[in-house]
């Protein structure tokens, strides 16, 4: 735990000291909650799993837990979940590494955790996705059968990334997966937001994203309405796992920066609408927010952990103007306890 501190401590220093001025903005800190390390990706589509897995990492160090938990776990559930359904529809459902973030909630709760030190991996997903892809497409051409895929699925699985470990041991404790998921998040602790005219507010509904392939649901709700419930998450010390659009040219991991031309002007529920449904928005990344800054002219920033290592200026944090967060928010996941949205109309 101290260390989990100690590294905040360290980020949150990042953002005032380290390397030249000349090489980054400044921005007056207003809120910065507690983190775990910044990770990297690599040439992987699992922004989605690293941001909200770093949001629930967030959660629990808000509680006084300390947990820093593995991407390539919840990867290798993923791909063989695709596995199965890539023959079961002999062939027509391939393999990706992409997805939404409210998906991993219900990943997690179905086939459990571990920590980043008991599962971790440096293979390239982009070329195992090309490697099942073809398994299962010869396993349907010769009609195999399930359990002789599956079978081949898992060790071609423990050969590229890593054998699972039977157990997990936390502080002297020993859990399943999922007896461990179970411990770090429930399934009623987050609620997926989104923000968008063409489907009515106030009510679940999927999200028409190519990226939602199992049709999660979020939950519709004026633009104001979302934007106030991450302001108030974030002040309160909780994190939020932020999903949107990166295609922008003042999006720049490399100044640690994401702003519009115009970054005074705040889109109108309007504007929002014609910008997704003309693909100028679109469904690109996830990062998580941690904070909020102003800069020199007191413009309010998003504090985003993103997930492409620490090579910017900010120790791979990033700084995201309230008007590029207004338009080109794509989904939000916040804690329930600061989306009670039900109850608004």
């Amino acid at each position: 735990m101290n260390k989990i501190i100690l590294l905040s401590a360290v980020l949150f220093m990042l953002l005032s000291c380290g390397r030249k001025s000349e090489d980054k903005e400044a921005f007056r800190v207003e809120v910065m909650n507690k983190i775990t390390p910044v990770k990297d990706q690599g040439n992987s589509s699992l922004c989605w799993v690293y941001a909200m897995l770093a949001t629930i990492e967030s959660e629990c160090l808000m509680k006084g837990d300390s947990v820093n938990l593995s991407a390539a776990y919840v990867a290798r559930n993923l791909m063989r979940r695709q596995a199965e359904r890539c023959y079961l529809t002999q062939g027509r459902s391939g393999f990706t590494t992409r997805g939404v973030s409210p998906r991993l909630i219900h990943m997690i709760l179905d086939s459990g955790l571990m920590p980043y030190d008991s599962y971790r991996s440096e293979c390239n997903f982009n070329v195992l996705c090309r490697k099942l892809d073809s398994l299962c497409r010869n396993a349907v051409g010769r009609r195999t059968g399930l359990d002789a895929l599956m079978r081949s699925t898992d060790s071609m699985l423990d050969d590229v990334i890593n054998p699972v470990p039977l157990h997990v041991w936390m502080l002297g404790a020993e859990y399943t997966p999922q007896q461990f998921a179970r411990s770090v998040c429930r399934d009623d602790e987050y609620q997926a937001l989104t923000s968008f005219t063409h489907m009515p507010f106030y009510e679940d509904v999927v999200l028409d994203v190519p990226d939602n392939r199992y049709g999660d649901k979020f939950y519709n709700v004026p633009i104001d309405t979302m934007m106030s419930r991450i302001e108030s998450a974030l002040r309160r010390g909780h994190s939020v796992c932020w999903e949107g659009d990166i295609t922008e040219p003042g999006f720049s991991f490399e100044r640690g920066v994401a702003r519009l031309r115009d970054n005074r002007s705040m889109a109108s529920q309007d504007e929002r609408q014609r910008s997704f449904e003309t693909f100028r928005t679109t469904d690109d990344h996830c990062m998580e927010l941690i904070g909020i800054a102003r800069d020199r002219k007191g413009d309010r920033y998003f504090i985003c952990k993103n997930s492409w290592g620490t090579g910017n200026p900010y120790g791979g944090l990033m700084f995201m103007s309230e008007a590029y967060a207004r338009l080109k928010t794509v989904a939000a996941v916040v804690p329930v306890d600061t989306a009670d949205l039900r109850r608004i109309r």
